[in-house]
């Protein structure tokens, strides 16, 4: 059980609600009551407990009604209904829907308690003191990502630039802005743009803004956006495809703390803070050529590494439930969720996308099912489906690369000397192309015994 974790209890029985209440008390638990479904969505308001425990016949708003108004303000959190009236039916509809769990009055003191630590156990993140909003975008039980958000949360009271690595689509615009969430800065604007997605004249002009006329086209004055940004966080995502001209510019403006629009002769004090992310190795970006040093410093002051999903399995079938819950409600209400063999197929496979393919797959199921319980089958098609679609260039690049150095390291029998001649490296660059995909050299010697276990 997580330590003090704080429950909202709900029932209109004042009597009842007051003895359970010092029954969870008891227990350790910190509890906050509501005689009703909306006393208790005004409570949410204010601060988030770790569950909600309510009845289920109560005037006004009953315990379902109750259940999915918190679905839509608390996705993730976990309900658990207590009723007198309880049937087999009524159970199964609850869970079907979403309820954790639905439990009979009188209720069996050690049977509640068991609940109750059941589904905290599973609850994504902790609620704590009620001050954990912040994070309330990022959903997991993942203790590797738990470690990564506490560091997140010390860094985020500090001024400091921070560089989000991990591989594409693992959450790292999310992550930019959960830290933004838990700064002194929060009130102001998070601003994001992807350094990769524009060409050159574009991005410059977007970042830091331009006079009228300072080039074609340009018929009014445009304010750039680290001016959109001031006195928030501006996210830089794939900074390591910025162009070399613009990270001579972004340097100036880091260390100068002022903006210079395009075609100004006027610089423009600005208070942003800079968040960055890059699924690229800047490392060999650096001895490339292709990213300043001096700017890598700079923008890495902390570096925080998001893990790949299938690192992070235990969040997937979570995420699935939070995802397919988002889904449904924009595209067919009356879908409910996974069965459990199709979430197991989910937390069982390999996501190469990571959680942008996660939301693929939910997407295409919730688009696809004719019925309320998404089963196995129509899972396995989705993932199968996405198996086919078309990498993208980084991940065929990244394909490519691991393949060209298995066969390398296959001719030469592991002689990393012989294979960075080939390859025409150097050997600490050979070294470094081999970290990135994760190759030991002394598996392709001679007599090697775990030839086969690389792919």
């Amino acid at each position: 059980m997580k330590h003090a974790a704080h429950i909202l209890l709900v029932d209109d029985d004042a009597s009842l609600l007051k003895l359970l209440g010092m029954r969870l008390e008891s227990r350790g638990y910190r509890v906050t009551t509501a005689e009703s479904g909306r006393q208790a969505l005004d409570s949410l308001s204010k601060t988030r407990p770790d569950l909600v425990l309510s009845d289920l016949r109560m005037d006004e708003m009953d315990g379902m009604t109750l259940f999915h108004q918190l679905q839509k303000q608390a996705p993730g959190l976990p309900v658990i209904i207590l009723t007198a009236h309880g049937s087999i039916p009524d159970a199964v509809s609850a869970t079907r829907q979403g309820v954790f769990s639905f439990l009979t009055k009188p209720v069996d003191r050690d049977e509640l308690f068991a609940a109750l630590e059941d589904a905290l156990s599973q609850t994504p993140g902790t609620a704590g003191d009620g001050d954990n909003g912040w994070r309330s975008s990022i959903i997991t039980r993942s203790p590797h990502m738990e470690r990564v958000l506490e560091q997140a949360r010390m860094v985020a009271g500090s001024d400091v630039s921070v560089l989000v690595t991990g591989p594409s689509g693992s959450g790292k615009e999310l992550f930019a802005n959960a830290i933004h969430q838990a700064s002194s800065r929060a009130d102001k604007p998070f601003v994001a743009i992807n350094c990769g997605a524009l060409p050159e004249q574009l991005l410059e002009s977007e970042l830091f803004g331009h006079a009228k006329g300072a080039f074609t086209g340009a018929i009014t004055q445009h304010e750039g956006l680290f001016q959109a940004a001031d006195g928030g966080t501006l996210f830089l995502d794939e900074i390591g495809d910025m162009p070399l001209p613009l990270q001579v510019k972004l340097l100036r403006v880091l260390q100068d703390r002022q903006v210079r629009p395009l075609g100004s002769t006027t610089s423009i004090p600005i208070d942003v803070r800079v968040i960055s992310a890059t699924h690229r190795d800047l490392d060999r970006a650096m001895a490339e050529g292709d990213f300043r040093e001096d700017l890598y410093y700079r923008l890495n002051v902390v570096n925080l590494r998001l893990p790949p999903l299938k690192d992070r399995a235990e969040d997937v079938p979570l995420l699935a439930k939070y995802l397919v819950t988002q889904a449904a409600e924009r595209h067919k209400p009356f879908v409910k969720g996974f069965s459990s063999e199709a979430l197991n197929l989910l937390a069982s496979s390999a996501w190469p996308g990571n959680v942008r393919q996660l939301v693929n797959v939910v997407e295409q199921c919730v688009a696809l099912t004719s019925s309320p319980i998404i089963p196995e089958a129509l899972v396995a098609q989705a993932l199968v489906a996405e198996e086919n679609a078309l990498p993208s260039f980084n991940d065929a690049r990244a394909s490519f690369e691991r393949s060209y150095l298995i066969k390398v390291l296959k001719i030469t029998e592991g002689n990393v000397t012989q294979a960075a001649r080939i390859a025409g490296r150097n050997r600490t660059d050979f070294y470094k192309l081999l970290g990135r995909h994760d190759l030991e050299p002394s598996v392709f010697k001679p007599g090697a015994t775990a030839e086969e276990e690389v792919g």
